[in-house]
């Protein structure tokens, strides 16, 4: 070869590796959800797939790892006193947040702040226990509780324990989650309702040696069948809550992954007790709510709406929990027994029930079903399909009498009830209040040995289902998606898709 071939060749090489490189550095990861999340700003955000955009967006003080095991993030460890009522945390150093400024004690002290005094926010019951946060030292913070909070390291694990920049959060006020800064492995570009959200790497992120995708895309697709087809011709690289019925067909495609975990929450429905302007059947007598409960065969919604690949359950926690209370099991179908309890409540049937559901193929399947069975109790429910965010709206508001909702769950049985059943409790949407089951949920939270808690949990338990504020149906499995071309993923039991470590190939 002569030395002008052999220059020409070197230089066509390397012109080939710069366009290589040029092309593998401009990686975007395209991640299709079930549904819009609402306000992306972790003390008043509220939905599943919020949690999903904030895994790329907003570090914890401490995260899981896949056996639900706490590990450290921003946070390198914590020590709690002998007595239960301190909390000494040593943060991780050198951290930044999106806008340059430093994560350091005062900062974690202004986001815990920010968590229990920002008027909307939905972290108050997660912290409830703490009185107050001090400064040890720029890398260590001391929380100093009211009482022993056993779920408060749990807490931590998810929106609670989210720092963002005191600089950015005092600039933007209540407009901070239309330009969120935290200090995750992406920072915020732009949001556009209802059909992306978009962020980028975060130069200076902590862990930044393994962050390998330059950008990432997230694209609310309500519609089940369409985001599986976006997966496999490639308008997408993972998708989240596959449909059970589609499950033989992802596995049967070679360019496809699917991963399965059953979720750490529960899906039911959650009924209008205390704020129900129209005063229906299931508001005024818990025997109207304990008949609708008897009116459904959960397994037969298993069978006809998942094929069978989900878990009937009737508590916050699944039969699988360690905490769950088999002293009371799943009912059976009795629709003898659930016509005798209207007329004892002194309801003539059908009852009209408002029923709000979220669109989407599968709510609006089991919608279908609970309608078709609790017809032959004497239940009319009136399906009401809505997108998804503006049920939250309308849930708080009260305009609804029963909502099919579900909770993506939490590590520690306290993070799936007093949310959602304890007096006020910010997500209590139904305002149902019994102060036995109030004093139970907060003994729960003053004792570590998880015996006794349990103890405490089994008569709350009893409580509960004999109020049916909410009615517990089945525990989804966690349904994720993804082709061939992205490696790294990691399955994870509260189904959030963790970005670091994540490469596209």
């Amino acid at each position: 070869m002569r030395c002008r071939d052999f220059r020409s060749a070197v230089l066509a090489a390397a012109l080939c590796a710069s366009l290589a490189a040029a092309a593998s550095a401009q990686t975007t990861l395209r991640i299709g959800l079930a549904e819009d999340p609402d306000v992306l700003d972790p003390s008043i955000g509220r939905t599943y797939v919020g949690r999903i955009v904030f895994a790329s967006l907003c570090d914890k003080l401490f995260d899981i790892d896949e056996k639900l095991n706490i590990v450290p993030q921003l946070a390198l460890s914590h020590e709690t006193s002998a007595d239960g009522k301190e909390m000494t945390i040593k943060l991780r150093p050198g951290v930044k947040f999106h806008d340059g400024e430093s994560f350091d004690a005062e900062a974690a002290k202004f986001s815990l702040d920010r968590h229990l005094t920002l008027p909307t926010s939905f972290r108050k019951p997660e912290l409830a226990a703490l009185d107050h946060v001090d400064v040890v030292d720029p890398l260590t913070i001391r929380l100093v509780l009211k009482t022993p909070f056993s779920p408060l390291i749990t807490q931590l694990t998810d929106r609670a324990g989210m720092m963002v920049s005191p600089k950015a959060a005092k600039a933007e006020g209540e407009k901070f989650a239309l330009h969120p800064v935290c200090a995750g492995p992406y920072k915020f570009v732009e949001r556009v309702q209802q059909d992306r959200i978009v962020f980028e790497k975060f130069a200076d992120y902590w862990n930044k040696d393994n962050v390998f995708i330059d950008k990432i895309v997230f694209l609310p697709i309500v519609d089940a069948t369409v985001r599986l087809a976006n997966l496999k011709s490639g308008g997408l690289d993972l998708i989240e809550r596959v449909l059970a019925t589609d499950i033989k067909d992802v596995r049967a495609d070679s360019r496809l992954k699917l991963s399965s975990a059953l979720e750490l929450g529960y899906m039911g429905l959650t009924i209008n007790i205390g704020n129900d302007k129209n005063k229906g059947g299931l508001s005024q007598s818990e025997k109207v709510r304990q008949a609708l409960d008897l009116s459904i065969d959960r397994e037969a919604v298993n069978q006809v709406v998942f094929n069978g690949e989900f878990v009937p359950g009737n508590q916050w926690i699944s039969p699988e929990h360690p905490y769950y209370q088999k002293a009371f099991p799943i009912p059976k179908r009795d629709l003898a027994k659930a016509r005798a309890l209207l007329k004892e409540a002194g309801v003539s049937a059908p009852v009209s029930v408002d029923l709000m559901v979220p669109k989407g193929a599968e709510n609006e399947a089991v919608a279908q079903v609970l309608q078709s069975m609790a017809a032959e109790a004497g239940f009319d429910l009136k399906i009401r399909l809505i997108e998804f965010a503006t049920s939250f709206k309308q849930a708080q508001a009260g305009e609804f009498q029963a909502f099919l909702i579900g909770w993506s769950g939490r590590i520690d049985p306290d993070g799936n009830a007093y949310v959602f059943l304890h007096t006020k409790a910010p997500q209590n949407d139904g305002v149902y209040s019994n102060p036995e089951a109030d004093k139970g949920f907060e003994d729960a939270r003053l004792i570590s040995d998880s015996a006794a808690r349990k103890a405490i949990y089994e008569k709350v338990t009893g409580i509960v289902l004999r109020d049916e504020p909410i009615i517990y149906l089945y525990h989804r499995k966690l349904l994720i998606a993804h082709t061939t071309r992205l490696e790294g993923y990691r399955p994870m039991p509260d189904g959030l898709v963790r970005v670091v470590g994540l490469k596209l190939k």
